[in-house]
């Protein structure tokens, strides 16, 4: 467990112009529409790259994969493939369209890995609030792989990454998001089985938590409990918690009012972040590791 302070942390970088965007890729279905995504593509060579899924947050009703930009950018400048995904938001869908969107875009990376350039087996999964909470969806065992293309292949991932996510969802009047997620019907079965807290975490892969200490919208003690949990399992587990910080502080700009995207050069925490994430999926999804 780390404590954060905001400080450039340099990213092994590849020149902006010799990455590949594609944006809108058809990936697969989710329900009656296309599942669509943003490819970053770094430059071919002769291994194949790790590749990450990123995911938006939004609470899972608003966000798009143009919301996490900047990671795709930046993380595939740091030698990853990137896949930004635009899952079903809760308005379209009720859970649990949301996490089979996410297992459908894992599968799609493997489907196509020779076309793209990518190793199967060094697969990781990403995301801030929402998005972070589908990634570690992502990795739990659950059924909820659905039916949105490349069945043949696994949704299993090799690493997860998730900042400031819920981790244990409950029915609460206050957490409006949550019911518009899971629906006014649903069970405490349902919320626990949309909780990645309440699986077993046994052969959880390794995971990057971070957190900001003064967080009022998802309480750091979601982040702590998920990372007390797989410690005491003895599973490979990073927390970087930002002191005095609250939600969504690696948007926080140092001249601009409102949020600004992790790649704008006027936030205060983008290249902390993003540093902290390439790092991490350097180490595990590297060959060594998988190894």
């Amino acid at each position: 467990m780390s404590f954060v302070h905001p400080t450039a942390s340099p990213i092994s970088e590849i020149p902006a112009d010799q990455i590949s965007v594609q944006e809108s890729v058809v990936i697969g279905n989710a329900g009656t529409r296309d599942l669509t995504a943003d490819l970053y593509v770094p430059p071919p060579e002769d291994d194949l790259r790790p590749a990450i899924v990123v995911l938006h947050g939004g609470g899972w009703w608003k966000g798009a994969s143009r919301s996490v930009r900047g990671f795709g950018e930046l993380l595939s400048r740091a030698g990853f493939v990137c896949l930004c995904v635009s899952y079903r938001l809760s308005g379209e869908s009720q859970w649990p369209a949301q996490i089979e969107d996410v297992k459908c875009s894992v599968r799609y990376l493997k489907a196509c890995h020779q076309e793209l350039g990518v190793d199967p087996d060094r697969i990781g999964v990403t995301g801030d609030s929402a998005g972070g909470h589908l990634a570690l969806m992502a990795a739990v065992p659950s059924d909820f792989d659905g039916i949105g293309g490349h069945q043949a292949h696994s949704s299993e991932v090799k690493a997860v990454g998730a900042m400031y996510s819920p981790t244990q969802l409950r029915r609460q009047q206050s957490n409006a998001a949550s019911t518009r997620l899971l629906g006014p019907n649903a069970s405490d079965d349902d919320y626990r089985r949309a909780s990645p807290i309440c699986y077993d975490l046994t052969n959880f892969p390794p995971c990057l938590l971070i957190h900001g200490s003064e967080d009022p919208g998802v309480p750091l003690t979601q982040t702590t409990a998920f990372y007390e949990k797989l410690s005491q399992l003895g599973r490979s587990v990073e927390l970087h918690i930002f002191s005095g910080e609250g939600h969504a502080f690696d948007r926080q700009s140092t001249t601009k009012d409102g949020m600004v995207d992790v790649a704008d050069p006027s936030s205060v925490y983008g290249t902390t972040v993003v540093g902290l994430i390439a790092l991490f999926f350097a180490k595990y999804l590297s060959k060594d590791h998988r190894a």
